[in-house]
């Protein structure tokens, strides 16, 4: 039977074939490794003083050429990751089910890290100096995998010229915001091999009424959060047809509303539904207790500006959250899913989105996504692709060995720092200073006259 550090050398072996090179096999392990130790910091600094402790600064400079300036693509080493944990969980954990798009943020000082800018930061839960990234992960009940990330560049950067040359900015990246980012990674993604049928987002994404067009234009169906403000028409209504022909002029084509006539916003749809299409839904077992609320789920249609169209939208699911005890409603969802779909269904693959906040907890706190203090466009990117690696190992490992978390030692204890050693930019240790005695020399006493 392999052993888990003969497991993650074929691993090794495996990523390698997608770097290029044979030199940047060696820097891949070991920075890969690093991410997994258990240390406080993945920066490159700390980890190459951890697994190299007699030489730190040679493996300090092999490290950061490796994760800052190596041209290996992203995208290749993100696939093989891919097929590897696709492989390997098929069988025992399911093929994905759907997939997922979200950002996430990283608190920054200062403004030289690339994409850095005053922004929401959902870490953090306001708007501050931060970067934030997309991505597309793959996911069903039992485990998800993010296979697609991409910086979001604010247009402040990507108009400033003198910044985006000092961050190493691709000529070809340009301002997009994150939906057409996100649909972006999703066309990249479908290239590189078969996807499941359904997106699922949350409300910054869902909100977006292009974004859900253009998911269902590349064959994809949908179950995206909205905000209470959505305008919908009720089940069974619609726009008002166009109008009649006057004998002059073109024919009307518009559809249109007046000011009887008009949609609702999917809060006060919500709110006119009867008591009894409020149904009780548990969707997962949680960590203490059942996870379960109140929901209903209506035929709706669309309204975002259909005055312009001439063909009504589809109807679609229209799912809302109203647990026991709120006033209203506390989430609304809009889904593409078939007509005959039950509720509890909806309602599953709706909270699927749960995962991606695992993904980006445990990317953050076990290996040190945010951790990077590189400032290139290349070298952000790198990193989460380190991260990614490794958690793709992880989580194979896990799943095999039905562990609860990623934390698994690789290679047995973990090397000793250095004597003495600091990081750079650490305070530099104070220097001995003597005690000062405070008590009376013994045999003195105050007051003693003093020699002649």
């Amino acid at each position: 039977m392999e052993s888990r550090t003969q497991r993650f050398e074929k691993y090794v072996a495996l990523i390698g074939e997608r770097l290029g090179h044979a030199d940047r096999v060696a820097p891949f392990r070991g920075y890969c490794t690093g991410l997994m130790l258990p240390v406080e910091r993945k920066s490159v600094e700390p980890m190459a003083a951890h697994l190299a402790a007699a030489n730190v600064r040679s493996e300090h400079q092999r490290l950061h050429h490796f994760v800052a300036d190596a041209p290996w693509s992203d995208e290749a080493v993100l696939g093989a990751v891919r097929t590897h944990v696709l492989e390997r969980l098929g069988e025992r954990a399911g093929r994905p089910e759907v997939l997922i798009i979200d950002d996430t943020g990283f608190p920054k000082q200062g403004t030289h890290s690339v994409g850095v800018a005053r922004q929401y930061c959902g870490q953090l839960g306001k708007q501050d100096n931060s970067q934030v990234a997309v991505s597309v992960s793959l996911a069903n009940e039992r485990y998800s995998l993010p296979i697609a990330y991409r910086l979001y560049l604010p247009e402040t950067w990507a108009e400033d010229a003198r910044r985006r040359r000092q961050a190493k900015v691709p000529e070809t990246v340009r301002f997009a915001t994150k939906p057409t980012i996100a649909l972006e990674l999703l066309e990249q993604a479908r290239e590189a091999g078969e996807l499941p049928a359904v997106v699922v987002a949350d409300a910054g994404y869902g909100v977006n009424t292009a974004f859900r067009d253009r998911l269902s234009n590349m064959g994809f169906a949908y179950v995206v959060g909205i905000p209470g403000t959505v305008s919908l028409w009720p089940e069974g209504q619609g726009p008002l047809p166009p109008k009649r022909y006057s004998a002059r002029g073109r024919h009307p084509k518009l559809l249109r509303r007046d000011r009887k006539h008009k949609p609702l916003s999917a809060k006060a749809l919500a709110k006119q539904l009867p008591a009894h299409r409020l149904r009780r839904v548990t969707w997962r077992e949680g960590t203490n207790q059942a996870l379960c609320s109140r929901f209903a789920a209506a035929r709706v249609r669309c309204a975002h500006r259909d005055y312009w169209r001439s063909e009504l939208r589809p109807e679609q699911w229209l799912l809302i959250e109203w647990p026991q005890g709120e006033t209203e409603p506390t989430k609304y969802f809009l889904a593409t899913l078939p007509a005959e779909t039950p509720i509890a269904e909806l309602v599953r693959v709706a909270k699927q989105r749960w995962r991606i906040e695992r993904d980006y907890q445990e990317l953050k706190q076990e290996l040190g996504l945010g951790h990077f203090e590189g400032r290139s466009w290349r070298g952000f990117h790198h990193h989460a692709t380190l991260c990614i690696a490794a958690y793709g190992f992880l989580l194979t490992e896990r799943l095999a060995g039905q562990k609860k978390t990623l934390r698994h030692p690789i290679l047995g204890e973990m090397p000793a720092l250095p004597e003495g050693f600091r990081p750079r930019g650490a305070p530099a240790a104070p220097a001995p200073r003597r005690r000062l005695d405070r008590h009376a020399a013994p045999g003195a006493r105050r007051g003693a006259a003093r020699a002649p």
